[in-house]
């Protein structure tokens, strides 16, 4: 297929520059000014953190990459650009020659490979070039394949050439792939019911539905009156293929309207992967036809894997997922608390609020297993601002209860700055709820200010003028712990338990834990040591004059009814010592 002239050359070459030296970005712009095909602009980028920025929120059509400039794996850094860039061609460039670094590089992602040392104007310009208009080329094919279901095309052939160039794909660079078949339920009572030709409308819609939620690299066709099949390309496990799935059958649960009448529609998916299920474009579609055909058993929207082992590890996980939206509408997650005993009087100065999930059939599900998937998905947020608006509610109890001064620490996610109205909505809540902002506490981790660390410092200020206080979680175990206490409004910082329990083993644990509570200390910033299981562990604490201490030498997390017994147990213990 040729492109005419207009849509091959439309205007400007936007050109984006990763490497660490000035000198070099001017060397290439000077390689590529004065070419009559192609006027460039391009922008310089020295610094990963600006990268990061810039591929996000702007648009490039040629990245030119110096291969010095990564984070620390030149593979995990192609993959990056791959995945940030939405597959935008990286022309490397280093100082081996090409026989010596090209294959890996190209295999890795690079689209080309240039040895800076025989590079010239012709040579830099031509490459440029060719990856533009070969990438133009590739938007139009993929343009034009989703006109070509949009419209209602079928070729089984053109797909089983799409699927062996994929294939081929695969097998040079190393890569997993999957092939899904979907099939929509019941598709003839659909055709009795409206006729062919809106039918036909209904599966346009939907193909178009799905081809707007998959990656550029993903290919759709219509390989039948009621089916589609899905190549997904790059797979690196199963999680990936999970993720499509998950847009897959969120776009199938949306109602379609048809001429005002508005149709539900169910699917069946079956799951083939490159190479565990086959290495031949007619063994995937027979086997990912098969698993189809396993889903059917199952009513609604259902997907079986043909391979055993990815369907256990991705069936898995979204089983767990949508389980999890059940329980936080089902109501069977709850807090546990663990408290925290200050050292000086030993009473209970506060507790942490723990996240447990009593699941109808598996039992209670361990925060390690169903946490990871919560934030994976975005589930995260909601069941976080849940727990919040349970432990103001238990804070106002506890008051009631005869433990006014008790604090509520609350874990926040990472991916609760990704909303934008985080601090409207915590705000919310505890107004509410009408309690003592004092006494509610957030622990957050570094990471979770990593994403962008000027709207969590500004959402943490706002919070703080509430009177929410802060503690800095796992201390001791990121790289910018200091930063951070210098710039955010922390009051309490948490020395991790992996510190704790090498006590008494290790000479550098004791001087990492004196030198943070002192530290801490000298900053008028409080200590809570965690983990802490043993008598020796709890007096070298209490002769580093830790502040309190968290572990299951006082007590485990517990159900609020237990800590409420807890809690009246120690208090009547105080009184007989008076």
């Amino acid at each position: 297929m040729t492109l005419p002239l207009e849509t091959m050359r439309p205007g400007q070459l936007r050109l984006l520059v990763l490497t660490p030296d000035y000198a070099d970005f001017l060397w290439l712009n000077a390689l590529l000014a004065g070419d009559v095909d192609i006027s460039a602009d391009a922008t310089w980028c020295p610094d990963l953190v600006d990268c990061d920025d810039l591929i996000r929120n702007a648009s490039f059509d040629v990245i030119v990459w110096d291969c010095v400039f990564h984070g620390g794996s030149e593979a995990s850094f192609l993959q990056y650009l791959a995945v940030a860039s939405n597959e935008k061609p990286v022309l490397a460039l280093s100082a081996e020659l090409p026989i010596e670094r090209a294959p890996e590089l190209l295999a890795a992602g690079a689209a080309d490979y240039l040895c800076r040392q025989t590079l010239d104007h012709w040579t830099f310009r031509r490459a440029v070039k060719c990856l533009w208009y070969r990438d133009q080329l590739s938007e139009s094919a993929h343009g034009q394949l989703g006109r070509e279901v949009a419209t209602g095309f079928i070729n089984r052939d053109l797909f089983f050439d799409r699927l062996q160039q994929a294939l081929l794909r695969a097998e040079r660079a190393g890569h997993r792939l999957a092939l899904l078949h979907l099939n929509i339920d019941d598709f003839r009572s659909i055709n009795e019911s409206f006729g062919y030709q809106k039918s036909d409308q209904l599966m346009m819609k939907l193909a178009e539905r799905l081809r707007h939620s998959l990656r550029r690299v993903d290919s759709l066709m219509r390989i039948g009156g009621d089916e589609l099949a899905i190549i997904v390309e790059k797979v690196e496990d199963s999680l990936d293929i999970t993720q499509i799935i998950r847009k897959v059958v969120n776009a199938l649960d949306e109602p379609v309207t048809i001429d005002g009448q508005t149709v539900v529609v169910s699917a069946s998916l079956g799951v083939a992967t490159y190479p565990e299920a086959g290495d031949s474009a007619e063994n995937l579609l027979r086997r990912a036809n098969r698993a189809m055909f396993e889903a059917k058993r199952d009513p609604g929207t259902s997907y079986r894997f043909y391979d055993r082992q990815l369907h256990i590890s991705a069936g898995y996980q979204l089983r767990l997922e949508a389980d999890l939206r059940n329980a936080l509408r089902g109501k069977e997650l709850e807090l546990y608390y663990q408290p925290r005993i200050d050292l000086a009087t030993e009473e209970v100065r506060g507790v942490e609020c723990l996240l447990r999930w009593n699941h109808p059939e598996r039992g209670l599900v361990g925060p390690d297993e169903f946490i990871p998937v919560a934030e994976r998905s975005g589930l995260i947020v909601p069941i976080g601002y849940w727990v919040i608006e349970q432990a103001c509610k238990r804070l106002q109890e506890s008051a009631e209860l005869g433990f006014p001064g008790l604090v509520f620490a609350v874990n926040l996610s990472f991916r609760q700055f990704h909303d934008r109205k985080m601090t409207e909505t915590i705000f919310r809540i505890i107004f509410n709820a009408n309690v003592d902002t004092s006494l509610l506490e957030l622990e957050l981790t570094e990471s979770a200010m990593m994403h962008d660390p000027e709207y969590a410092q500004r959402c943490l200020r706002e919070l703080n003028q509430l009177g929410i206080s802060f503690a800095l979680d796992d201390f001791g175990t990121g790289f910018s712990s200091l930063s951070n206490l210098q710039h955010l409004p922390i009051s309490l910082v948490k020395i991790d338990k992996s510190f704790v329990q090498e006590l008494g083993n290790s000479a550098d644990a004791e001087h990492i834990i004196r030198a943070i509570i002192s530290l801490a200390h000298s900053l008028q910033i409080s200590v809570v040591a965690e983990g802490v299981e043993t008598e020796g562990q709890l007096e070298f604490l209490r002769q580093q004059h830790c502040d309190e201490i968290q572990g299951y030498y006082y007590a485990r997390p517990m159900p609020w009814a237990d800590l409420v017994q807890f809690l009246n147990k120690r208090g009547q213990a105080a009184c007989l010592q008076q």
